[in-house]
C-alpha cells in the first residue's frame, strides 16, 4: 500500500497542510480559518485527497473517509460490501446539505453587522444590493469590500445563504409546497431558486423535502 497520512485534530498546528486542501466540521469554519490562515480550507467537502494526505470533515465523516479509503486502495466491490455492512453511505463526499448557516458576525464592522440584520430580517424581499449599501451611504464597491472582509462572501452570497437557510428550515419542519417556500424566501423564479438552493446544499429542493421531511409534499 502507498503512504498516506490521515491528518489529525493536532494536525494542522504542525504546517503539514499549509498550502493545502482541508476539510473541517462545518460549524468549527470560522475558527479554523483565524487558527490556520494558509491552509486551503474547503468546509464544502466532506473528504479531501491531496499528496497522500487525507481529511475528512469531523464526527461521524471518518467512517466515509474510511470507505473512500478502501475504494482507493482496494477496489470498489469490496467498498460497496463494507459499506453495506456497517451502513455507510457511499460516495458521500459533501457535507454541503448538513451546513447550518448561522450568519458570520464575529467581525468588528458595525455597518456590516448592520446590513446582515436588514438581510435577514427582509427574508420576503428581493433585496438589491446598490439600495443597501446607499441606505449606508457608502458606495456599492466599496461596501461590497466591507462585506467580503467582514464576512468572507459577497452582500449577495449573503442573502442567498440566509434565504436557503430559511427554505431549508421550512421544509424540514411544515407542509408547505416548495412553490410557497420559494414565495416566503423572496423568490419567484422558480429555476433560479431551484439553481441557488442545489448549489448551496448540493441537492434540489425536492430532494431535499424528501430527505429531511417524512410528510413530504411534492409541487
Amino acid at each position: 500500500m502507498k503512504h498516506l497520512t490521515i491528518i489529525v485534530p493536532d494536525g494542522q498546528a504542525s504546517g503539514l497542510l499549509n498550502g493545502k486542501s482541508c476539510s473541517a466540521h462545518w460549524s468549527a469554519v470560522n475558527t479554523f480559518r483565524n487558527m490556520f490562515p494558509k491552509v486551503n480550507l474547503q468546509p464544502e467537502k466532506l473528504i479531501t485527497d491531496e499528496q497522500g494526505i487525507y481529511t475528512n470533515g469531523g464526527a461521524y465523516s471518518f467512517l466515509n473517509l474510511i470507505i473512500y479509503l478502501v475504494e482507493k486502495y482496494f477496489d470498489r466491490q469490496t467498498a460497496i460490501y463494507y459499506s453495506k455492512i456497517f451502513q455507510i453511505e457511499m460516495d458521500r463526499q459533501s457535507q454541503s446539505a448538513v451546513i447550518i448557516f448561522k450568519g458570520q458576525k464575529e467581525h468588528g464592522d458595525e455597518m456590516v453587522k448592520e446590513a446582515q440584520t436588514y438581510i435577514e430580517n427582509n427574508l420576503h424581499e428581493k433585496i438589491h444590493i446598490e439600495d443597501l449599501s446607499s441606505k449606508f451611504s457608502v458606495s456599492r464597491r466599496n461596501f461590497d469590500r466591507r462585506f467580503i472582509k467582514a464576512t468572507g462572501n459577497t452582500p449577495i452570497e449573503y442573502a442567498q445563504r440566509v434565504k436557503i437557510e430559511a427554505a431549508k428550515k421550512a421544509f424540514e419542519t411544515n407542509r408547505k409546497a416548495i412553490n410557497e417556500v420559494m414565495y416566503d424566501v423572496g423568490y419567484s423564479d422558480v429555476k433560479a431558486f431551484r439553481e441557488v438552493f442545489k448549489k448551496i446544499t448540493g441537492m434540489p429542493p425536492l430532494e431535499y423535502k424528501g430527505k429531511y421531511n417524512n410528510e413530504a409534499l411534492t409541487w
